[in-house]
C-alpha cells in the first residue's frame, strides 16, 4: 500500500480549491448532487478559485488517491459525504490513512452525540461513536442539526481540507455558520467574484445570444447564457477587490439587456415566475382560479409553492374529463363537438366558468394534447390551448411545443407559457 511517506506530497504550485463528492448513491444516479453546485457558489461568492469537481464511490483505494491527487494540485479540498455511522461511511478514516496520521477520539463530540440523541430518546450505539473519531489536530466543524461533525485540517503545508456531510441542510448550516468565516478570516479569498442571474420567458435562447453579441465577448463582467425547459438564465458575473466594486460593474449590463429584451426579463436570481406572478397580484388585491385540463393542476401547483398565495389564490378545477368541463365549469356540450375539447372556443368557455364559479379577478385555461398518444395531423401532440380573463383582459392563444417533446416537458411548457403570459397581462392592465 502505497503510504504519503513514499510520494512526494509537497507542491509549491498549488492554488485553489478543488470539490470532491463522495457515496456510491451519486454514481449510481440514486440521488442528484446540489452539493458541488451550492459550494462552487459560495466558493465564488468568497472569491476563491475553484478549478475542480470529483465523484468517487465509498471505494477506500480510490477515494485516497483522489484526495492525495488533490494535496498535490490545490490548497482547499472541499469533500462531501461519507462522515456518518455505518460502514460505508469510510470518508474522515481515508483521509487519516492518506497522511499517515492516526484517529483521536473527542470527547467533545461524544458529548454532542450523546445529548443529540438523549434528545431524541436514544441512546449512543458503538457505531455511531464513530463519528467521534477524528484526524489528530484537526479542528471541528459543528453540526447543529444532524449528528456527524466536520474537520478543518492541514495535514501538510498549504493544502487544507474541510469535510462536510452529504446531508444538503447539514452541510449549508455549517458553512455558513463556521467555514465561511474561516476561509475568510485565514485569507483564501482572492477577488471577490460577484454573479446576478436574470431570467426570460417568451424567447429562446438562440435568439437572446443574438441580440446580445457584444455583451458574450465581454471578459469583466462575463455574460453568458442557458436554457432550462422554456425559460432562459443569463448570468452576469464580474470580478473585482470589494462588492461595491462588482456590484458597479454588473448594473450598467443588466440595465442593457433589459432595455434589450424589454418584459421578457421576468426576475432576478432566485426569483421565480410564480413568485412574481403572485406579488403583482398581493400588489393589485385581486384575486386568480385556474381551470386546467392537460396540465393536471400543475399551474395551481406552482401558484401554491408562494407563501401568502392563499390571500390571492381561490383555487382550481382539474376538468381532464368532458363532462366535469360541461357540468362544473358550464362549457356547452355543442361547442366541445363542434371545436373538441382542445381549442380556443373550449378554453375561453373553461376560463369564464371557472372565474364564475370562484368570483375571482383573475382567470386561466389550459386544455391541450400532452401525448404520446392522442394526436391527430390537425392537432397534433403538443398542440396546447390558453385563455386569459381579467378585469379588462380576454385573450386566448395556441401554443404548438412539438410532437418531439416529452409529455413532461409539454406539461412543464404549458405552465410556464401560461405563467408568463399572466404576468404580462396582469402588467398591461397595470
Amino acid at each position: 500500500m502505497e503510504t504519503s511517506k513514499e510520494l512526494n506530497i509537497n507542491n509549491k504550485n498549488q492554488s485553489g480549491a478543488e470539490i470532491l463528492c463522495i457515496g456510491s448513491e451519486i454514481l449510481l444516479g440514486n440521488i442528484v448532487n446540489t452539493n458541488s453546485q451550492w459550494i462552487a457558489e459560495q466558493l465564488a461568492i468568497l472569491g476563491i478559485p475553484h478549478f475542480r469537481q470529483t465523484v468517487i464511490g465509498d471505494n477506500p483505494s480510490r477515494l485516497k488517491k483522489a484526495i492525495f491527487e488533490a494535496s498535490n494540485r490545490s490548497e482547499i479540498l472541499i469533500t462531501t459525504g461519507g462522515l456518518g455511522p455505518t460502514p460505508d461511511d469510510i470518508t474522515t478514516k481515508v483521509i487519516a490513512e492518506t497522511f499517515d496520521t492516526p484517529l483521536e477520539q473527542r470527547n467533545d463530540i461524544l458529548l454532542d452525540l450523546k445529548n443529540k440523541l438523549r434528545s431524541k430518546g436514544r441512546k449512543l450505539s458503538e457505531s455511531q461513536k464513530k463519528q467521534s473519531l477524528v484526524p489528530k489536530g484537526a479542528r471541528i466543524i459543528n453540526n447543529y442539526s444532524g449528528t456527524a461533525p466536520g474537520i478543518i485540517w492541514s495535514p501538510k503545508d498549504n493544502f487544507t481540507i474541510l469535510t462536510f456531510p452529504g446531508v444538503p441542510s447539514e452541510l449549508k448550516e455549517m458553512w455558513v455558520k463556521e467555514a465561511a468565516t474561516w476561509l475568510t478570516n485565514n485569507n483564501f479569498s482572492k477577488n471577490i467574484i460577484s454573479s446576478k442571474v436574470l431570467h426570460f420567458a417568451g424567447i429562446n435562447e438562440s435568439s437572446l445570444a443574438d441580440k446580445i453579441p457584444h455583451l458574450l465577448k465581454a471578459n469583466n463582467p462575463s455574460v453568458a447564457t442557458y436554457a432550462n425547459s422554456g425559460e432562459i438564465k443569463v448570468r452576469i458575473t464580474a470580478k473585482g477587490e470589494n462588492s461595491e466594486e462588482t456590484n458597479r460593474a454588473i448594473k450598467p449590463i443588466e440595465k442593457e439587456l433589459n432595455q434589450i429584451t424589454g418584459l421578457k426579463c421576468f426576475g432576478v436570481d432566485h426569483e421565480t415566475l410564480e413568485e412574481v406572478v403572485i406579488k403583482l397580484l398581493l400588489n393589485r388585491k385581486e384575486t386568480i382560479a385556474v381551470a386546467e385540463s392537460c396540465t393536471g393542476g400543475g399551474i395551481g401547483s406552482k401558484l401554491t409553492t408562494i407563501p401568502g398565495s392563499s390571500k390571492i389564490f381561490y383555487g382550481g378545477i382539474i376538468a381532464y374529463n368532458n363532462l366535469i368541463k360541461q357540468e362544473i365549469l358550464d362549457v356547452p356540450e355543442e361547442i366541445i363537438n363542434k371545436f373538441g375539447a382542445v381549442s380556443k372556443q373550449v378554453v375561453e368557455a373553461m376560463a369564464k366558468g371557472v372565474q364564475e364559479k370562484f368570483k375571482v379577478n383573475w382567470a386561466i385555461s389550459v386544455s391541450g394534447i400532452a401525448g404520446p398518444t392522442g394526436g391527430t395531423k390537425l392537432k397534433p401532440v403538443g398542440l396546447v390551448n390558453f385563455c386569459i380573463k381579467g378585469p379588462q383582459t380576454l385573450i386566448t392563444w395556441e401554443e404548438r411545443f412539438g410532437s418531439n417533446k416529452t409529455r413532461e416537458d409539454i406539461q412543464k411548457l404549458s405552465v410556464l407559457n401560461a405563467l408568463d403570459r399572466l404576468r404580462l397581462s396582469i402588467i398591461m392592465e397595470n
